[in-house]
């Protein structure tokens, strides 16, 4: 493993505790990958519910950010009740593994998560969902305080509009391919996806940036100007 973590566990709590997504977005740039942000309008679950006036107190840090290994879903609209409902979710569900994050795209028509499917996650130690349309259940998901990030909040029953096709498959999110198994990381600036053949050298250098940053921060507060830190410290 890198020299900042011992295991698996380790890294992901760093990433949490101590990263945050601009710094990884700016060395992903650096690196060539230019389009790793997922769309501005996924927000944490527990932001978009005290926006519509749902508990505030329901809001904490475990629910505004989540890091984890993306297990892809894929996902169409129906019209109508398929010959077998809900198709593959309740398999995608239950072949998730510790530390992966549910993440969903394909279909726009009804809610893709909810109560019940936040009940099984958490059970099998998934780290989050992540999913390109919407959320229901808002109360009873975050009582489970289990990080969801979503477009909205919206009620409509996926049953007879929604089918799950495909699972630990390649999709897309706005400009973002993902690969089942890259590393997803999100908190209030958004959300985005680290190549996973990359996931270690992207989190040590933005470890180190952000180290920097602190360095410039500090630097400014006790009086050097603006230019004369950058120029010092090089961050950009």
């Amino acid at each position: 493993m890198a020299r900042f973590w011992r295991d698996t566990g380790e890294m992901l709590a760093i990433v949490k505790e101590r990263l945050y997504t601009p710094v990884v977005g700016d060395i992903l740039d650096q690196m060539g990958f230019s389009h790793q942000f997922l769309p501005a309008e996924l927000r944490p679950l527990s932001v978009l519910a005290a926006a519509g006036g749902h508990d505030e107190e329901k809001r904490t840090e475990d629910s505004v950010s989540l890091a984890g290994f993306a297990c892809t879903v894929l996902e169409n609209d129906v019209y109508g009740m398929p010959k077998k409902p809900f198709g593959y979710l309740t398999e995608a569900l239950d072949q998730l593994r510790p530390n992966e994050i549910y993440v969903a795209t394909g279909a726009h028509h009804s809610a893709l998560w909810g109560e019940l499917l936040t009940a099984a996650a958490k059970a099998r130690g998934a780290a989050g969902a992540v999913l390109d349309g919407y959320s229901r259940d808002t109360p009873q998901v975050l009582s489970q305080k289990f990080p969801v990030f979503c477009r909205q909040c919206w009620a409509q029953d996926s049953s007879i509009r929604t089918y799950v096709c495909d699972m630990r498959c390649t999709i897309e999110i706005g400009q973002v391919t993902i690969h089942d198994g890259d590393l997803i990381f999100g908190d209030l600036d958004g959300v985005l996806a680290i190549p996973g053949e990359r996931i270690e050298e992207v989190l040590e250098r933005a470890l180190e940036k952000a180290s920097q940053e602190k360095l410039v921060r500090k630097a400014i507060e006790g009086g050097m100007t603006a230019t004369e830190a950058f120029r010092k410290f090089g961050v950009l």
